[in-house]
């Protein structure tokens, strides 16, 4: 299927879900997540879930870089250059909804894409090759190109994985990990 395909599929079925199925999935997501060997890292980059997109809640997920005492770097994005700034998450960040209902810090300690290890990404669908469907402004992508080659980049899904996406772009960077309430997938 093409990205506009499974964009238009993968919003549907996101849409159906309820509250409780939204909090239980993603509850098992995090689970998942303590399998894999991830957490040796100091930086790792959360995005925070936009509720009325039903995303994957990522407080689960917080919740344990918070009692593993990781430094957390959510990030603002810049429409006018499709770049998004990273900022370290503290006790003191203060975060607002955009216009499109994503929510960022004001503003805060700014850090630099070289200093990320561990990436959590949100999508709505995924490939067996790791490539993945998003949005679509592209934002992700410029970001992770923008990262050391060893950054480990792990989707997040609450759907299983698709055969093929058919039409993946050459600046289209793959996954290592995708995990959903019941796997993980390893690229």
């Amino acid at each position: 299927m093409t990205k506009s395909e499974l964009r238009k599929k993968y919003k549907v079925l996101r849409n159906d879900l309820s509250e409780n199925q939204i909090d239980e999935l993603s509850l098992a997501i995090a689970n998942q997540l303590l399998k894999l060997s991830i957490w040796e890292y100091s930086f790792y980059h959360l995005f925070l879930s936009i509720e009325e997109k039903k995303e994957v809640n990522t407080d689960y997920i917080l919740n344990i870089l918070s009692g593993k005492d990781k430094n957390v770097l959510i990030s603002k994005s810049d429409f006018k250059t499709g770049e998004m700034i990273h900022f370290l998450l503290t006790d003191n960040t203060v975060i607002k909804k955009n216009s499109y209902d994503i929510p960022e810090p004001i503003d805060g300690i700014g850090i630099s894409n070289n200093k990320v290890d561990v990436v959590f990404i949100p999508l709505l669908a995924f490939d067996k090759m790791g490539n993945r469907v998003g949005y679509g402004k592209g934002f992700y992508d410029r970001f992770l190109a923008k990262c050391e080659p060893e950054t480990i980049k792990i989707g997040l899904s609450f759907f299983e994985v698709e055969t093929e996406i058919t039409d993946v772009f050459e600046n289209d960077v793959k996954l290592d990990f995708c995990v959903t309430p019941n796997l993980i997938y390893t690229f």
